[in-house]
């Protein structure tokens, strides 16, 4: 007797466990508010905020160039040229948008109608339009040039509501500006440990931010650079939704359980 007493008590607790298991992760809402550590609600301040960095021109960028002169004919050489079809985008969209610009190429040059060869890898988007703008002084009279990146491309991967590759037409993108393209986070994404991977020079850099913390502005991976990857992490409770065919099993193997025990306690 004793030992089918020991038998129903072992097979109540293993029926217990399996029901734990079962039940559902609770996300806290202490995970899910941004920036916790502001404890005025009326005002607060920051100190020691990142700075912005203009970002470099590397080889396969794609650059919008227009050069505007006394005659406007005399730069739609080049402006037209700018206008030829090229991989980039606009706001909001994928990479299969097309959009005019010069490719810089793999030593680091663009190639520019009457100006020749110019070497622009390594030089923020205001240098080189200065060195443009010199050379260009000796074909055009007092030109004013235009230049920005047509590829400035960020990827939003994960729990987010539109995970996507995006291209900009702004240089200066924060991370909560990334986001916000993306739809922000699902309910099931991490806040505490966003992924953050550069091409640092061929090298790979990576970056946890903390959204729930205003340390996040004071990281210098606050501003994102052309071709960084964001990547939001699922938390326990989308894993544990994930796996839903096994929970399902483990949900018969409960009740089958619950069921051996009943029908034990029932011929005591």
């Amino acid at each position: 007797m004793n030992k089918l007493n020991n038998l129903i008590k072992g097979l109540s607790l293993v029926a217990i466990l399996f029901t734990i298991t079962l039940s559902p992760s609770c996300v806290s809402n202490k995970k899910i508010a941004y920036f916790q550590d502001i404890q005025s609600v009326n005002k607060a301040s920051l100190e020691n905020t990142a700075e912005f960095t203009e970002p470099i021109i590397q080889p396969d960028d794609i650059l919008t160039i227009n050069i505007f002169t006394l005659n406007p004919q005399s730069g739609a050489i080049i402006n037209q040229a700018a206008n030829a079809p090229s991989l980039g985008g606009n706001t909001n969209t994928s990479l299969s948008t097309q959009n005019g610009g010069f490719l810089v190429d793999k030593n680091g040059e663009i190639e520019l109608s009457l100006i020749g060869k110019l070497k622009v890898s390594g030089l923020t988007t205001y240098q080189a339009r200065e060195l443009i703008r010199n050379k260009a002084s000796d074909v055009y009279r007092e030109p004013n040039v235009q230049l920005r990146f047509a590829n400035f491309k960020i990827s939003v991967l994960g729990e987010v509501s539109a995970p996507s590759a995006y291209t900009l037409p702004n240089e200066k993108v924060s991370i909560l500006d990334a986001l916000s393209l993306a739809g922000d986070l699902t309910i099931y994404g991490r806040r505490d440990n966003v992924l953050i991977v550069r091409d640092n020079n061929g090298k790979k850099e990576f970056a946890r931010l903390d959204l729930n913390s205003t340390s996040l502005f004071s990281s210098p991976f606050y501003y994102l650079r052309q071709n960084d990857v964001v990547y939001v992490e699922p938390n326990k409770r989308k894993v544990s939704a994930s796996n839903s065919a096994q929970i399902q099993t483990i949900g018969v193997i409960a009740s089958v359980i619950s069921v051996i025990v009943l029908a034990i306690s029932s011929f005591k």
